[in-house]
């Protein structure tokens, strides 16, 4: 296809062709022209042309023409055509384009226009702006960041251009990364290896009772189809992993819930549900193959995940610890003193980077890569008092000569600033491009979004009820009850010496108040709920526009929902759950701490 200018009468032309079909179309046409960096020119014309055209027959949209304005030479164009219904979907056509036609379209340097500037600026503003409000309001920031996401984006008023949402998508999602790669820093690994049964107990509540509750409701109760219904369940059965670790983050104000035992639960319980929704997903992304007759390895795409999934999560600890470690603690750590952050920012850069790029090409999720990323830089170090990287703080670090600022010490002076005020915000944001929102308000879809939603709810508030439930395991396993005595005497030691328990308050309630906030920080779902029941709507012919409304309700509410009930938990009941049963735990040495403490007394 190629496109020059020419004039008819007094009417400017750009002629072109689609499909060897000639077509002058008018320079007052095009409605809406746009110069975004790079030099690249969006020229959208009027729906008119479709009588012109046959593409997209009755679906056709719009075609956006696309090309580069550089004065002094030909290059590349394609033209879009977007059709389907949802919009999703386009065709691409190769062309060319004479300068002639567009040197009085955009200035050469391609400049952002004073408008794109102005827009952008207002976004930013009113991302913080309206992540100050909900967090003082309703204590979920996040909340307000994704209402400005669906304000600017697709969803409802679309101000933001589709190329600006696709970039932020892509620094929202490495802001996500960061997240949860600051949780594994921060994570207590002894807490971890303690409560990893509950958190998988948990976990498999998570999963499950999402699945059942939408049977029950869906199937049964709206009459969806089975394989439908089990889509939108698994979608509701993901939990928000970079929801929960920013929840984690907000509520150290008031308690550090990394340092508590709830916490690594709740952390544990996670990052598995995030394995779960990944295996989840593989399936879905392949029903629309199966029911085709595809040649579907149907047992590779439900094992690599779970196989990938559970050798990183055993390899790690132990390559780490026997292999790592040493290395680093001999040969490598004390050299670090030497050059402060800048090795640490290096060796953290490269270590992430690693364990993601693992993490995909294994078949397992990315996040959970970042994750263990975090965790192998928190073991690696000396824990011995005299190790470079024992130190009472970061100033220390810093001013010792044979110290070394620690790995979390060094992501607060180079990355935090900018993953929580650029790349987390945006990442929230990123989700509000996701929701059809408008889509959302028609009295049918508004009340079974809402009673699915509360359900959902419900669902994933159960995970809360292994707390409480504990304490009867023991009796289950007689000959493990006098190490889980024990460990329950050393809790109820903690319990006694809190101020709570001299006031005589019982360590029932704050037991409750736990499981509620265990519960309440699960409720999320977020970017990877909204990744599976799109994948099903989009991919597969199982999903209706309803079931796909009503999923996007549950959704949506629920990420809501979950964070509004953590911060106001948080607000009126931390310090009771830091102090109890299931709170604040004092650290314990790390495998080989001992072995260390023993050679550098001889």
């Amino acid at each position: 296809m190629t496109i020059s200018s020419s004039s008819a009468g007094a009417t400017k032309l750009i002629r072109f062709s689609i499909n060897g079909l000639a077509i002058g179309l008018p320079v007052d046409a095009v409605v809406a022209v746009s110069c975004p960096r790079n030099g690249r020119v969006f020229l959208t014309v009027m729906p008119s042309l479709r009588q012109a055209t046959s593409v997209g027959q009755e679906h056709w949209r719009r075609i956006s023409l696309l090309y580069w304005a550089n004065v002094d030479r030909l290059e590349e164009l394609a033209a879009r055509s977007f059709l389907g219904k949802m919009g999703h979907n386009f065709m691409a056509v190769s062309c060319h384009i004479t300068s002639q036609a567009v040197s009085q379209t955009c200035p050469v340097g391609g400049s952002p226009g004073l408008t794109m500037i102005l827009i952008v600026i207002s976004f930013f503003f009113f991302l913080s702006l309206a992540e100050w409000v909900s967090a003082r309001v309703i204590q979920a920031g996040i909340i307000g960041q994704i209402a400005v996401g669906i304000i600017y984006g697709l969803p409802l008023a679309d101000i933001l251009e589709e190329h600006w949402q696709d970039t932020f998508r892509v620094l929202g999602y490495v802001g996500l990364i960061l997240v949860i790669f600051e949780g594994g820093l921060s994570t207590r690994l002894d807490l971890l290896k303690k409560n990893f049964i509950l958190s998988l107990l948990g976990a498999s509540v998570g999963v499950l009772f999402p699945i059942a509750f939408s049977y029950l409701l869906l199937y049964l109760g709206f009459e969806y189809g089975p394989v439908e219904t089990f889509i939108v369940g698994a979608a509701l059965s993901a939990t928000s992993l970079g929801t929960t670790f920013a929840v984690i983050k907000s509520a150290a104000r008031s308690v550090d819930l990394a340092q508590t035992r709830v916490g690594a639960v709740l952390v544990s319980a996670a990052v598995i549900d995030d394995v779960a929704g990944l295996v989840l997903l593989s399936i879905i992304a392949n029903l629309g193959k199966l029911s085709g007759g595809g040649n579907v390895n149907l047992g590779w795409i439900i094992g690599r995940p779970i196989v990938a999934s559970v050798a990183m999560a055993v390899l790690t600890p132990l390559v780490t610890k026997y292999v790592f470690a040493r290395i680093f603690r001999r040969y490598i750590e004390h050299t670090f003193a030497q050059f402060d952050h800048v090795s640490n920012i290096i060796l953290m850069v490269l270590v992430l980077c690693a364990f993601i790029a693992i993490a995909a090409y294994a078949g397992t999720s990315v996040l959970f890569g970042a994750f263990l990323a975090g965790t192998f830089l928190t073991y690696i170090p000396s824990k011995h008092p005299s190790g470079p990287f024992v130190v009472m703080s970061r100033e220390e670090g810093e001013r010792e000569a044979h110290k070394s600022p620690t790995f979390v010490h060094t992501f607060e002076v180079y990355l935090l600033d900018v993953q929580s005020y650029l790349m987390e915000p945006l990442f929230f944001a990123s989700i509000g491009f996701a929701i059809p929102f408008v889509q959302l308000w028609t009295g049918t879809r508004i009340w079974r979004g809402v009673v699915f939603s509360l359900l959902m709810v419900a669902a994933k508030f159960a995970v809360g009820i292994w707390l409480p439930l504990w304490k009867y395991i023991p009796l289950l396993w007689p000959p493990k009850r006098k190490e889980l005595s024990k460990e329950g005497h050393g809790a109820q030691e903690l319990q006694n010496d809190s101020p709570r328990e001299k006031n005589g308050r019982s360590h029932v309630n704050t037991t409750w108040l736990s499981g509620l906030l265990l519960g309440s920080a699960m409720v999320a779902r977020g970017e990877i709920g909204l990744l599976i029941i799109e994948i099903g709507f989009n991919e597969t012919s199982y999903v209706s526009e309803d079931a796909f409304i009503t999923g996007v309700w549950a959704i949506l509410l629920n990420t809501i929902i979950g964070p509004m009930a953590v911060g106001l938990l948080v607000k009126f009941y931390g310090k009771r759950i830091g102090e109890g049963e299931w709170g604040l735990q004092e650290p314990e040495p790390l495998p080989g701490q001992d072995a260390e403490h023993r050679e550098s007394e001889v």
